[in-house]
């Protein structure tokens, strides 16, 4: 990776010639100290006051390694918001932490394109036996091989206990400790570059968690306002510069100091800003601004609103460069699955529903929503394909379910093995949830590791959330949901990567890796825009997608969630062959893929009649003519 540009953290602990400058927003405040612990003796130094609110000071002498608290008034002493490490958990002293002698190995990294992402989430502390960085990095090679672009790490701000989603994160800037920490997370960036892998972090700027919050006592509740209120009480104010400045200078120091190549930021609909510009407006503008040029960088939201604007330049949109488009998720839940509670009774899950959603890029551009009692979405026309990701599954469509089961608990693996197709052969962004490639057969579920009055309310609340459902109204049966504070809820949730070597895993892994290959190889899907792809429905059950290269090869994705299949593509204007016949290329049914060893499970008529015996799906190849949709 080129320079930085010589970006600079405006404020916590900076390792200066000589010492550290210590430098804090604390507005409500008359005076601050920085208390220095040692073995011996705490050290205290006033820190300087300067306009609006800031305190600031060199300290000659403290370096990395340093602990430190900022003292208010004389009064109580509190650990630094903006610490790059807490140690020893989020209640003790911070960290200083010099970034400059780690030894980056990745000059040259210039990122991964959006057009070429294929993002791999992962949760850290599930995703290996250790829970670690450095354990994580001894399945790079693993995730690379199979055709991944991108890594995606859930949030690793520090958060309270060892046992967290991370969206309870309290300290933005500081690596989860349990996870390996500062360098811990340098050294799996790095080495994620050595394998050609993207790092995306998903980062929070919406809330902070509940435990271990001390913006609000060391900001004198200046951090947060009343104006708005949010799912998790009053709204961060990013109508205040240095709260703003907050985030920005979060999304710089995860882009310089930590080398990643993008950010995925959650709910981005709950980040109640009035300025002008919008905060993400800001922020992407001057996070572009301080790379240098040739560098890519996403940033992708989490946004239920279906709202183009966030996907638009600026200034006429926010600048954002994707967001997770659920709608496609839904709908194929709702057909392959049944499910049809909550969120879902917005959806139809009817092929031609499905078709549309392919069509569109999501399906919500205005109509009424059951859901959020008032219409939903905006026209996605003329949106890039890559700006949409997709997935049938990811953390939240599996953790956010009662036992945190996933798809494969619901569908058999024929159905599994086509929706996995659809996924990776459409034109749009393909995220994966860590194992999906192997049909892993652990579960995800909602973990926590708060004190225990807390903890209590967590496992009280979850419970009762799912007594909303049809299945969980008896109280007994709502007590079998995993206690998300119980241990034993964290380590069922560990992957196991032993899996993917035996059948029938191993074959949806050998699928995943040959459609993926595809994906990147052939010149009907490298070229990933709207003119090029078409998709119909074939029936109540059947679909087909087809892509088209500038060389007029052409692949055909025939989809069937329910055997068996009969249809002449000639009589379907976007199946309809030009010249030499389809050819069949490989069907997700093979016995290599962990399909019915028996039988002939394919026929391709030379007249185009396609027969299929089951559920599952096929992809054809063949020549074209102009693409007519």
């Amino acid at each position: 990776m080129s320079g930085t540009n010589g970006w600079r953290l405006a404020f916590g602990a900076n390792v200066v010639e000589g010492g550290t400058e210590f430098r804090v927003w604390a507005p409500a405040s008359r005076s601050v100290d920085v208390v220095l612990y040692g073995p011996d003796a705490e050290a205290v130094h006033p820190l300087g006051r300067e306009e609006d609110g800031w305190f600031a000071a060199v300290v000659p002498g403290a370096g990395a390694g340093t602990r430190y608290r900022y003292r208010l008034d004389g009064a109580d002493a509190y650990p630094d918001p903006a610490s790059r490490s807490q140690p020893d958990g989020v209640h003790d002293p911070s960290e200083v932490v010099d970034p400059s002698p780690f030894r980056w190995t990745d000059e040259g990294w210039g990122g991964v394109p959006a057009d070429e992402l294929v993002i791999y989430e992962v949760h850290v502390g599930t995703a290996t036996g250790a829970g670690t960085f450095d354990a994580l990095v001894e399945r790079l090679d693993e995730i690379a091989a199979l055709g991944a672009t991108a890594v995606e790490p859930m949030p690793i701000a520090e958060f309270p206990g060892h046992r967290n989603w991370g969206y309870d994160g309290v300290f933005l800037y500081a690596p989860e400790s349990s996870y390996g920490g500062a360098d811990g997370f340098r050294r799996f960036v790095d080495a994620a570059h050595a394998r050609g892998l993207a790092v995306i972090l998903d980062v929070v700027y919406n809330h902070l968690g509940p435990e271990g919050n001390y913006l609000h006592a060391v900001t004198g509740g200046q951090y947060f306002t009343d104006r708005h209120h949010t799912p998790w009480g009053d709204a961060i104010d990013y109508a205040r510069r240095p709260v703003r400045e907050f985030a920005i200078q979060n999304a710089l120091h995860w882009a310089h100091e930590y080398h990643v190549d993008g950010l995925r930021m959650d709910a981005t609909h709950a980040i109640l800003d009035d300025s002008d510009p919008h905060l993400l407006q800001e922020l992407s503008a001057r996070v572009r601004e301080s790379l240098p040029e040739g560098r890519h960088f996403v940033l992708i939201a989490e946004d239920e609103r279906n709202e183009r604007r966030v996907l638009l330049p600026q200034p006429e949109g926010i600048g954002l460069d994707g967001v997770w488009a659920d709608d496609i998720h839904h709908q194929l839940r709702r057909h392959t699955a049944g499910d049809h509670e909550a969120y879902f009774s917005d959806y139809t899950g009817s092929v031609e529903d499905i078709v549309r959603t392919l069509r569109q890029g999501w399906f919500y551009e205005g109509q009424e929503s059951q859901n959020h009692g008032a219409p939903r979405g905006t026209p996605a026309d003329g949106l890039p394909p890559r700006a949409f990701v997709h997935c049938i599954q990811n953390h939240d469509q599996v953790g956010n379910r009662a036992f945190g089961d996933r798809l494969t608990e619901s569908v058999s693996l024929p159905v599994y093995r086509a929706a996995s197709a659809l996924l990776l052969l459409s034109p749009y962004t393909p995220l994966l949830w860590m194992g999906q490639e192997w049909a892993a057969t652990t579960p995800f579920q909602y973990f926590t590791d708060h004190p225990e009055e807390l903890g209590k309310l967590v496992t009280e609340g979850r419970r009762k959330e799912f007594g909303k459902f049809s299945a969980f109204g008896d109280p007994a049966v709502r007590e079998r949901i995993p206690d998300p504070q119980a241990p034993s809820t964290f380590e069922s949730s560990r992957l196991r990567w032993d899996e993917a070597e035996r059948p029938p895993h191993a074959g949806v892994r050998t699928l995943y890796r040959e459609l993926l290959a595809l994906r990147r190889t052939h010149p009907a899907l490298v070229r990933r825009d709207r003119e090029r792809f078409a998709v119909a429905a074939l029936g109540e059950h059947a679909l087909a997608l087809r892509r088209t290269g500038e060389d007029g090869r052409a692949l055909l994705l025939v989809v069937s969630f329910q055997g068996p299949l009969s249809v002449d593509l000639d009589a379907v204007e976007e199946t309809r062959a030009s010249g030499a016949p389809w050819d069949l290329l490989l069907s997700t049914e093979e016995a290599r893929f962990g399909g019915d060893a028996e039988g002939e499970i394919v026929r391709l008529s030379p007249q185009g009649r396609l027969e299929m015996g089951g559920a599952g799906a096929v992809v054809l190849e063949g020549a074209s003519d102009a693409l007519s949709v």
